[in-house]
């Protein structure tokens, strides 16, 4: 098993990319924490994943996220693993509509997430020679219009990304992260402008030289690798999972 007695605290493992890298991760061996502000998703995520343990999450909370790091060494003492996958998106609109409350929630639980976690769990992940996996996107990299504010939450993970890896690479923990193309999500919906028919798919589909959107087990498989001891030697990569979409 890749991830055999390795303790793994997944953001948004309640549904979607989350849920499919806690599956993944738990089948591997991981000692997973499944970490979701949605109690009832989360539970279901946990209890279908030996031995998980589940604990609600607000991760734009400082005091929320220092509690699911407690909880990591609480349940299994300690962390080797952290993957910040849980995201928000504003719909898919004009720039100039997205109002300023949604503004300030789509980069609170993107972006400062990602500075959150890293002051709860990096001095753990430093003791264990742990690593991260940040899950961005390829809107951070070839963005669509209509998603503006939300493209740039992701071009921000994907610099932190590589300046974490810079930071920590002495210290012994690596930093990496996966950018999907657009998959099954709960967000798959605001992507779209807030509609999802087989007319607007192919619209999407028809930009991904694979011809496919992403799934779980997709985004799940990356993040497995850039998580294991495969990967020793791989930080400050980005990895895209996007059937040829950046190309």
């Amino acid at each position: 098993m890749r991830l055999k007695d390795k303790i793994a605290v997944i953001t948004g493992a309640g549904s979607g990319f989350g849920e499919g890298i806690a599956r993944r991760f738990g089948e591997e061996g991981a000692r997973v924490v499944v970490a979701d502000i949605d109690a009832q998703a989360g539970q279901r995520v946990a209890g279908e994943i030996e031995g998980a343990l589940f604990v609600e999450t607000d991760v734009a909370s400082n005091h929320s996220v220092e509690s699911m790091v407690r909880a990591a060494h609480d349940g299994f003492g300690g962390l080797d693993i952290l993957v910040n996958n849980a995201g928000v998106t504003h719909r898919n609109q004009s720039m100039l509509e997205v109002d300023e409350a949604t503004f300030d929630h789509v980069y609170a639980v993107n972006v400062k997430s990602v500075y959150l976690t890293a002051l709860h769990a990096v001095p753990a992940l430093k003791e264990s020679g742990g690593n991260i996996v940040n899950i961005a996107s390829a809107a951070g990299v070839s963005p669509r219009p209509g998603l503006t504010w939300y493209n740039g939450t992701k071009g921000a993970m994907i610099t932190l990304t590589k300046s974490m890896a810079a930071e920590l690479a002495g210290d012994g923990v690596r930093v990496n992260a996966v950018n999907p193309v657009i998959g099954e999500t709960g967000l798959t919906t605001e992507f779209m402008g807030g509609e999802d028919t087989p007319e607007i798919r192919e619209k999407f589909i028809s930009t991904i030289p694979l011809g496919r959107m992403s799934t779980p087990l997709d985004i799940a498989n990356a993040a497995l690798f850039l998580a294991s001891d495969e990967a020793a030697l791989v930080t400050g990569v980005c990895l895209e999972v996007d059937g040829g979409r950046c190309i």
